[in-house]
């Protein structure tokens, strides 16, 4: 279905792709995996047609549609369900036709063709997929200007699953996603019955929706069969058979300059050493597993302090004078690993800015402890870096007077030593501009730690060192995460943000999840009836508006019918009773009496013709 043909691309005199090859089974579910920068989306943009390579092809059947998803959100007054719903260009182009053909046969065409792609259906299919994704009924009424740019991004993600490709791309699409939508994907990609490829960092949605994964390495591609579990497996033994053949290697190569060493300068066994120098240049260098500072993540652990960090006591907090959660109770212990679980647009964000003293209680109270350093990282904090500084410009800046070595030892903590503490942040990568805006808010060694979604950027083996590195860490975590495989690892307790308040959760994420998906379904379930008596009293009126001219028609042809029935038979009474005839009729011989009865005749048998052909549309288009 999708070859991918010794793919070369280079950027800025940099090779990205280097003769990537692979192909992908029809109808596979495939993640493409890879470290922050290989190249992942560049091999996206090539398949979509987006960027030409310098050299080789992505190569599909001739017909195939492919979508992917626009890089900028959608905007202006269309509402979501518009937006979704304008997504089958096809179906609308039909409905438009409709809407303005008067030709019976080519209406009968078009409605043939709504039928077949289950045009009137397609309200509550556009409508279930907007619940899936967060939008309630009220929302998705709303003009597309009134959203902010995550949400708009959602609409993006509707449109184009709506849409229906027979090639899916998709980069990253849980990035604007809360875990409740997240769920909700899964289950709908489960059932995609087209071919879909995925860059994704999370290890449990890969886990729950792929059949293979793609790697991404070096400008290579490997495909492995299952999930990213069974491909941590596979690769891992790969990865011992290539350390084994490069140990190897090395002793056969120590061995052949030991020998070419003894051996050059005797007459007797120069022929034999000269030999060796050549086998020893043939022999091609096994790569070295590469060790990436990308990985690095090391908190500064915070001196002690006595419990509770942070008590909620009936607190309400919000934006002006509209409070967005009320009634908050919760402890901060200082060894405590909280996550944040409610649907975005819930209030997490509100009260982890109350617990970093960004807001203030409007109603209740909260304590704190005076000495508790807080360290708070958003994706705000990554977009707003200064893409013409350094790291080391960034680091100096906020730890004003500190010693030159101790702003490089918190660099190097995160990765950023040598020359990449002095790379403009606007070459980093996505990771990279993360985990520096990481070494930003902990350089005063943080008692708690308000991590808000911290993992949009960052690949695989980076999102298990921050796990690592954060259940290596003293302090208190309080986490919003999208990625379950992080909430698994690091929470020992679950908030949930809900129904303008907190409150503990008893149980675990697991119990979350189900609850989650039972609620969406009955969502989804109540949206597409809803969605469906709508669609029906729109497709009833469609439909009369549609027969309209049909009905007339055959209504005229009725009453033109009666009307020359009616002459015919006044024609007969004419000449077989004159008396009885009408005078007009009377007076006219037999002769001229049958041409007009001859006439009449003729005409009724068009009329009937023209009838029976209205008749039939009707008939086809309520069928």
């Amino acid at each position: 279905m999708l070859n991918l043909s010794d793919i070369t691309v280079r950027l800025g005199g940099r090779t990205i792709l280097d003769g990537a090859t692979a192909a992908l089974p029809p109808k596979s579910r495939v993640g493409l995996i890879g470290r922050n920068g290989a190249g992942k989306t560049t091999l996206v943009r090539v398949i979509a047609g987006m960027l030409e390579p310098d050299m080789g092809a992505a190569e599909m059947p001739r017909g195939t549609r492919l979508g992917y998803i626009a890089q900028e959100a959608p905007a202006g007054t269309a509402t979501p369900l518009e937006t979704v719903l304008a997504a089958d260009t096809e179906r609308a182009e039909l409905l438009a036709e409709a809407e303005t053909s008067h030709d019976p046969d080519r209406l009968g065409e078009v409605h043939e063709r709504l039928n077949a792609i289950a045009a009137h259906s397609a309200p509550a299919r556009a409508a279930r997929i907007l619940v899936g994704l967060g939008f309630d009924e009220e929302a998705q009424g709303r003009p597309l200007d009134s959203f902010s740019g995550g949400w708009r991004m959602r609409v993006a993600l509707a449109s184009l699953l709506f849409s229906a490709p027979d090639v899916l791309l998709l980069d990253e699409p849980s990035n604007h996603l809360d875990l409740e939508a997240v769920l909700w994907l899964e289950d709908f990609l489960q059932s995609y019955p087209a071919t879909i490829l995925i860059v994704s960092h999370e290890r449990d949605f890969l886990n729950k929706v792929v059949d293979h994964i793609l790697h991404l390495d070096r400008g290579k591609l490997t495909l492995y069969p299952g999930g990213y579990d069974a491909f941590e497996r596979q690769r891992a033994e790969r990865q011992a058979q290539l350390a084994s053949a490069r140990a190897k290697q090395q002793a056969e190569r120590e061995k052949l300059q030991d020998y070419i060493a003894r051996n050059s300068a005797r007459a007797s066994t120069a022929k034999q050493a000269q030999s060796r120098v050549k086998a020893l240049a043939r022999m091609q260098p096994i790569a070295e597993l590469l060790d990436d500072p990308s990985l690095s993540f090391d908190f500064p652990s915070p001196g002690a302090l006595r419990p509770p960090l942070i008590t909620l006591d009936m607190a309400d907090v919000g934006y002006g004078d509209t409070p967005v959660l009320k009634r908050l109770n919760l402890r901060i212990d200082p060894d405590d690993r909280v996550a944040l679980l409610g649907r975005n647009g819930n209030g997490k964000t509100t009260l982890a800015r109350l617990l970093a003293a960004q807001l203030a209680p409007m109603a209740g109270a909260m304590a704190a402890s005076g000495k508790m350093r807080v360290g708070y990282f958003t994706q705000y904090q990554v977009e707003e870096l200064d893409p013409a500084d350094t790291p080391l410009e960034h680091m100096t800046r906020v730890m004003g007077g500190a010693t030159p070595s101790a702003v490089r030892a918190q660099l190097g903590r995160f990765g950023f030593s040598g020359p990449k503490a002095t790379t403009e942040v606007g070459r980093l990568s996505g990771g990279e501009r993360a985990r520096l805006a990481l070494a930003l808010i902990t350089r005063d060694a943080p008692h708690l730690l308000i991590l808000d979604e911290p993992t949009n950027h960052l690949d695989v083996d980076a999102r298990e060192a921050l796990i690592q590195a954060l259940n290596g860490y003293s302090g208190a975590v309080l986490i919003v995460s999208h990625d379950r495989h992080m909430l698994e690892m690091t929470a020992d307790r679950l908030v949930l943000v809900d129904q303008g308040s907190a409150r503990e959760f008893d149980g675990s994420l697991d119990d979350y999840v189900a609850l989650i998906l039972a609620g969406d379904a009955e969502a989804s379930d109540k949206a597409e009836a809803k969605a469906n008596r709508k669609d029906a009293r729109r497709a009833a009126a469609e439909a009369r508006e549609q027969t309209k001219a049909l009905r007339s028609r055959v209504k005229q042809t009725e009453a033109e019918l009666a009307r020359l029935t009616a002459e015919r038979s006044a024609i007969d009474l004419a000449m077989f009773d004159p008396k009885a005839a009408d005078p007009k009729l009377a007076n006219r011989s037999m002769t001229e009496l049958m041409k007009l009865r001859a006439r009449i005749e003729t005409q009724i048998e068009e009329t009937e013709a023209s009838w029976l052909e209205a008749s039939g549309s009707l008939e086809d288009l309520a069928a």
